[in-house]
């Protein structure tokens, strides 16, 4: 703890008219001071002002006028899924900033640094390291924080990504693209290391930052937990999985919340191009958003119990049926379902199809019923991945139309199977865990205690608790 950091930053904070959320205040917002909700009703959720801070929850309604009872969530038709499981969706896109949940993670990963008077704004510059949304994250909670901040991430990213970073930056050499794409995070740590030789740059990777999964279990966890009460009423509805992709395994932390609240299993989903989890295997992808070719260090592998494997070419051309008139037109005239129903497809982003595909692909595996439940995510939006769309539909040689729409839906849909679907044993969990030995200890020099040490799940519930005590010194320092 340096107090004459602590100190000099509070000021700083105040100057600008900063009040820092509390984590308890982001578990429930209807708990947040009656004058910064009324604040917001007139404030555009999308500028930089201290108080879009009180936004960074999952309670956010649909205009940003108030905040929901529950997390927004869609309950996919059984006529949609195939499958008579309930799949419950947890919208993403209401996040303030930047349309993504991981303007989340950057407020707990940047939180306790800001706290402990580690991060000196007036000498240390934030990296974020990312392959898209968290080092918008990163650099949206910087800016309006007054902190200097860089975004890494690898150049064939979608154009969407860069167009954001180059409005919200401060200077376009703050951002830095690495080679490759989404499979590329190899290359991303090697950018970093470069920049950890400079000791006034503080590299906040969300891959092995601790914090990043303490937040999500502490908030996304409980905020999960509501919608599913929410839709379960006073049915005998039980939830029965969690289902997120890998990315950071920040996400994956809530269902660590889950097994211990609701009793459910986990599933972590990757892309079927680069199968790390799967078959240690390795490739390219695009399922934006989810990374690979590595164990995260913040995955809580010895707590997860299924691995799925879900195909980019489902995701590209699912991406394309759901956000174009003739897919949408396909979809209401073929299958009758609901305009109001299609018309929320395009609150999907890549990494939200895949969670989709794979909760279905669970729930025909396990043979779930009509009193079951999948908990699942939308990470973030297709509005981040428009500029896709005219890559999948140059498949098609130049004729997309109803009749393609129809092999995208009985193909990638209604087509699917459970195949590349794994039940994790404890020999199968021990294989997982120490595939991450060469990334992070071989490579990236964490000390083999540290690794090891991560099996053992005090381990990880004491980062959990660590952030649930943060709230008595988030008043502290805001009072100063």
């Amino acid at each position: 703890m340096n107090e004459e950091i602590i100190d000099k930053t509070s000021k700083y904070f105040k100057e600008r008219g900063i009040i820092l959320p509390k984590i308890s205040e982001l578990q429930d917002p209807h708990s947040i001071n009656e004058d910064i909700k009324f604040k917001l009703k007139s404030l555009d959720k999308d500028v930089i002002d201290p108080k879009n801070l009180f936004r960074v929850h999952w309670f956010n309604n649909k205009d940003h006028s108030n905040f929901s009872k529950v997390p927004e969530h869609i309950v996919l038709p059984n006529s949609f899924t195939g499958v008579e499981a309930k799949i419950i969706v947890n919208i993403g896109r209401l996040f303030p900033l930047i349309t993504a949940h991981k303007v989340l993670a950057a407020y707990g990963c940047l939180l306790p640094r800001i706290l402990n008077g580690t991060f000196d704004y007036e000498k240390h510059k934030a990296i974020w390291p990312s392959t898209g949304n968290y080092c918008r994250g990163g650099v949206a909670i910087s800016r309006i924080l007054g902190l200097k901040s860089v975004a890494i991430l690898p150049e064939g990213m979608s154009k969407e990504r860069f167009n954001w970073l180059e409005k919200w930056v401060e200077d376009k050499n703050d951002i830095i693209k690495t080679a490759g794409t989404e499979s590329n995070v190899k290359e991303i740590y090697d950018a970093c290391n470069e920049l950890k030789k400079n000791s006034n740059n503080d590299i906040i990777n969300q891959f092995d930052e601790y914090y990043n999964y303490a937040i999500h279990r502490a908030v996304t966890g409980p905020s999960f937990e509501k919608s599913f009460l929410e839709v379960k009423g006073n049915s005998n509805l039980k939830a029965r999985f969690y289902v997120s992709a890998s990315g950071s395994s920040g996400t994956l932390a809530a269902g660590d919340y889950l097994k211990d609240n609701l009793d459910i299993k986990i599933a972590v989903v990757e892309a079927l191009e680069c199968p790390t989890l799967l078959y240690n295997g390795y490739g390219e992808h695009n399922i934006q958003g989810i990374g690979d070719k590595h164990v995260p260090l913040i995955h809580n592998v010895m707590n997860t119990d299924f691995v799925v494997g879900v195909s980019d070419q489902a995701t590209n051309n699912l991406n394309l049926l759901f956000n174009t008139d003739v897919g949408h037109s396909y979809l209401n005239k073929k299958h009758s379902f609901e305009i109001d129903f299609i018309k929320r497809l395009p609150e999907f982003g890549f990494s939200t199809i895949a969670n989709i595909l794979a909760s279905i692909k669970i729930a025909k595996y396990m043979k779930l019923g009509k009193n079951d439940a999948i908990i699942t995510v939308a990470t973030d939006g297709a509005d981040l991945y428009l500029s896709e769309l005219n890559k999948a539909k140059d498949e098609f040689k130049g004729i997309y139309d109803e009749v393609s729409c129809g092999e995208i839906f009985g193909q990638f849909l209604k087509g699917i199977s459970t195949d590349n679907t794994v039940e994790l044993n404890q020999k199968d969990k021990e294989r997982i865990f120490n595939l991450g030995y060469y990334t992070w200890v071989e490579q990236q020099g964490i000390s083999l205690n540290d690794f090891e040490k991560r099996r053992d799940q005090n381990f990880w519930n004491k980062h959990y608790q660590y952030m649930l005590s943060l709230d008595d010194r988030i008043t502290e320092f805001n009072c100063i």
